[in-house]
């Protein structure tokens, strides 16, 4: 679904900035940063699985993580020192601030080390769109709400989300870097990819921009902005 609505003073649709976070708005991934260090010895072996197509990426996540060996604030330590946010990420949030433009972070990935993250890097109040967490005598649950109505057994969907902006009245410009990330590229009005996401728009004929940082991002949102043009227009 692309955009149909416009919602904006000058009758443009509003531009709303969503990104996936593990290697797309943070450097690193920073699942596998926690699970190479406090992961139980056997979460590459599932990380095997899940890269051989026996078992989805909930599931893969829901084994790794309840195995792990260390407690939540433990982690979101860990992550507040060892990850950093891509360059130009400060810049686009100011700028949508400004603006009153939406952004914010969508991931597959857990809430408690995302919002660690964040609030490092001194943006925490950027709204993160992610698996809840919970933490009972020690053990960590799992609550999706953001899922296709019917599908909740699939988990978190990226491109629900997506269209949920795009419902409001959004043009969506969405950043991502993986195969978890495509179903929000083939909706997403304007898609930044590299990794694997980008060969996965090739591979499907999705237009798309090139990502290393979030600059041409910020680019191409201040310019549909303030002037209403497409990125393949620049």
């Amino acid at each position: 679904m692309k955009t149909t609505g416009a919602n904006s003073a000058n009758g443009r649709p509003l531009p709303a900035v969503l990104t996936d976070f593990d290697d797309t708005a943070a450097g690193q991934n920073v699942a596998e940063l926690l699970l190479n260090r406090f992961g139980d010895p056997t979460w590459k072996d599932v990380r095997q699985r899940f890269r051989d197509g026996e078992i989805d990426l909930k599931e893969y996540q829901e084994v790794t993580f309840r195995n792990i060996q260390a407690d939540r604030a433990t982690m979101q330590a860990y992550v507040k020192e060892h990850a950093i946010l891509r360059p130009f990420f400060h810049e686009l949030w100011a700028f949508c601030q400004s603006n009153g433009t939406p952004m914010a972070v969508v991931s597959q990935g857990l809430d408690f080390y995302i919002q660690a993250v964040l609030d490092r890097s001194g943006v925490g109040q950027v709204p993160v769109y992610a698996v809840n967490t919970a933490w009972d005598s020690g053990k960590i649950s799992y609550h999706y709400n953001h899922t296709v109505p019917g599908k909740e057994h699939l988990g978190n969907s990226k491109g629900f989300v997506v269209q949920s902006f795009q419902e409001r009245g959004c043009h969506v410009f969405f950043a991502g870097d993986g195969h978890s990330d495509l179903e929000a590229a083939r909706v997403a009005d304007v898609t930044f990819a590299h990794k694997g996401l980008a060969k996965f728009c090739e591979d499907e004929n999705i237009p798309y921009r090139p990502f290393e940082d979030f600059r041409g991002m910020l680019v191409a949102v201040r310019n549909f902005s303030n002037n209403g043009l497409h990125p393949d227009a620049l």
